[in-house]
């Protein structure tokens, strides 16, 4: 059984910084896509940051330069450190598992079978 977990949310002030993990049991963590989505209260779910199971990296336009993934194989941990925090970045955010290595989906949520529970991310201003 597939279970993700992540930590790391909380308050922030705009231009602070945090960094979420996310703990993965029941995949083959280092052979998959893996994938960070957030949902603002009243809007869609949107792909954030998403990692093959290559190293190689795709960002949300919103995000670029200021938020970098990452992940552990042997810790079995993805990892999302988000600088410059923005007001517009409060989100619940969610890790995600795909089936396939390659993020053949991109940043589209549809494509990705599991999911954490979530971890709140405020930014004040």
């Amino acid at each position: 059984q597939v279970r993700l977990e992540e930590s790391g949310g909380g308050s922030v002030q705009a231009g602070g910084s945090l960094r979420l993990s996310c703990a993965a049991s029941g995949i083959y963590f280092s052979g998959v896509c893996m994938g960070w989505f957030r949902q603002a209260p009243g809007k869609e779910r949107e792909g954030v940051a998403i990692i093959a199971s290559d190293g190689s990296t795709t960002y949300a336009e919103a995000v670029k330069g200021r938020f970098a993934i990452s992940k552990d194989n042997a810790q079995n941990t993805l990892y999302l450190q988000m600088n410059s925090l923005k007001p517009e970045d409060t989100a619940y955010y969610y890790c995600a598992a795909d089936r396939g290595a390659a993020c053949d989906g991109g940043l589209c949520s549809e494509y990705y079978d599991s999911w954490g529970q979530g971890t709140q991310v405020p930014v004040s201003s």
